[in-house]
C-alpha cells in the first residue's frame, strides 16, 4: 500500500506543476469511456478475493480497480481486506477500518484530506487495473458522475490551487527554525535552509498574521531588494525586501535585522 504521510522556488513551482496537472488528469478520468462495466454493489461485493469469488475488486470514488496483483494487501484476512468488494473511500483518509469508518461519504472531508483521495486515485490509476465504475454516490445508472461526484471534482480543483498558493507563500516567507528550553527560553532564528526551503538569503524573523488564524507565527523575511508582489520588470521602489508587508510585524524586544531572536525566560 502507498503509505501519505522544498527546496527552493524552482523546487516550489514543480509542485505545484505537478500538482495541477494532478487535479486536469482527476478531472479526465471522469468523462464517459464507450464500453465501460458498471456495477451495483451487490455486485462488487462478491469480488472479495475468497474462495470461490470471481475476483479481487476494491472502488474508490465509485471507480473499480482490479487488485489481484496486490492480493497480500487485500485477500481475506489481509490488513486490508475491508477494502475489497466496495466503496470505502472515506477510510482511505481516516484510517477507521471498521465497518461504520469502511464506507463513500466524504462531502465533509477538508481541502487536505481530499487531496489525499487524489493521491490514493493516482496510485491506484498507476498500479491497478481500472475495471469499471460502481452505481450509486458516485456514478448514476448512466455510467456518468453524479452531483455529489462534481462537488468533489470540484474540491480537488480548490484544494489544488489553495495548495499552489500555500507553496508561494513558503517561498515568500519561509518558516523559522525554533527552539526552547527551560533554562534558556525560546530562541527564533532564519538561515538559508530554515523551514525546508533552499534559498540564497538568510533573512530576519518576523510575526506573519494571517485571516482566521488566532496567533501568528514566525517566518524569515528578505531584507534586500525589491518586494516580491512587485510586478517583473518595474524599478524598485525600495531596497527593503519584504520587510513592508504589510502582515508582518515585528519580535518586542529583537533589533529589527537580527538573524537571531532570544526570549529569556
Amino acid at each position: 500500500m502507498l503509505r501519505l504521510g522544498g527546496r527552493g522556488l524552482l523546487l516550489g513551482l514543480a509542485v505545484a506543476a505537478a500538482a495541477a496537472a494532478a487535479a486536469a488528469r482527476w478531472m479526465g478520468w471522469w468523462s464517459g469511456r464507450a464500453g465501460l462495466r458498471l456495477f451495483v454493489p451487490e455486485e462488487l461485493a462478491r469480488y472479495r478475493g475468497g474462495p470461490g469469488d470471481p475476483g479481487l475488486y476494491l472502488a474508490l470514488l465509485g471507480r473499480v480497480y482490479d487488485v489481484s496483483s496486490g492480493r497480500r494487501h487485500y485477500e481475506p484476512g489481509a490488513h486490508y481486506s475491508g477494502f475489497a468488494g466496495r466503496d470505502a473511500s472515506r477510510a482511505f483518509v481516516t484510517g477507521d477500518y471498521s465497518e461504520a469508518g469502511l464506507v463513500d461519504h466524504v462531502a465533509d472531508l477538508s481541502f487536505s484530506e481530499v487531496l489525499t483521495l487524489q493521491n490514493w486515485l493516482s496510485f491506484y490509476e498507476k498500479n491497478y487495473e481500472f475495471v469499471g465504475r460502481l452505481i450509486g454516490r458516485f456514478y448514476g445508472e448512466d455510467g456518468l458522475p453524479t452531483p455529489e461526484l462534481t462537488q468533489v471534482e470540484a474540491m480537488i480543483s480548490r484544494a489544488s490551487e489553495a495548495g499552489r498558493r500555500a507553496l508561494e507563500e513558503k517561498q515568500t516567507f519561509p518558516p523559522c527554525n525554533a527552539e526552547w528550553s527551560s533554562s534558556r527560553g525560546s530562541r527564533l532564528w532564519c538561515s538559508p535552509e530554515s523551514g525546508g526551503v533552499s534559498r540564497d538569503w538568510i533573512g530576519v524573523p518576523r510575526k506573519l498574521y494571517k485571516p482566521g488564524a488566532k496567533e501568528p507565527h514566525c517566518v524569515c523575511v528578505r531584507t534586500t531588494g525589491p518586494p516580491s508582489d512587485q510586478s517583473p520588470g518595474l524599478p524598485a521602489d525600495t531596497n527593503r525586501g519584504d520587510l513592508d508587508h504589510p502582515s508582518l510585524g515585528e519580535y518586542t524586544g529583537c533589533p529589527p535585522l537580527a538573524i537571531t531572536c532570544s526570549f529569556p525566560l
